[in-house]
């Protein structure tokens, strides 16, 4: 008769495939969010620039109308991905919200006449 943790305790080298695996899958999340960061830093360097060309001719720094084309947007290329458009729309959300942010410092520093506004 085998005990209970013979039945549940996988043999040795069971447990360093699993182990491989779980290594493969953890470094391939890593590596992608490593990519997500690369993208979203170049996002944000193009969002800084339409941020500098809002403040110079004094537009908001919001644009409800682009925004919801956006979500639009974003929703379905979410459902074509297979990528729940809720969590898509959040992400979006809290983007748009840090895009306003860094859109309205920088109108404020061109009313002041300072310098340059960092995306940190």
């Amino acid at each position: 008769m085998t005990s209970a943790s013979s039945d549940t305790t996988p043999p040795s080298d069971s447990l360093n495939r699993q182990n491989a695996e779980l290594a493969a899958l953890r470094q391939s999340i890593d590596n992608i969010d490593m990519a997500l960061v690369a993208i979203l830093a170049e996002r944000f360097r193009c969002t800084q620039a339409v941020g500098e060309l809002k403040a110079r001719y004094r537009m908001p720094p919001a644009d409800p109308a682009r925004e919801k084309r956006q979500i639009t947007r974003l929703r379905q290329l979410a459902r074509d991905a297979k990528l729940d458009p809720d969590f898509a729309e959040k992400f979006l959300n809290f983007i748009i919200s840090e895009v306003i942010r860094h859109h309205e410092a920088i109108a404020k520093q061109k009313d002041t006449g300072a310098g340059s506004v960092s995306n940190d």
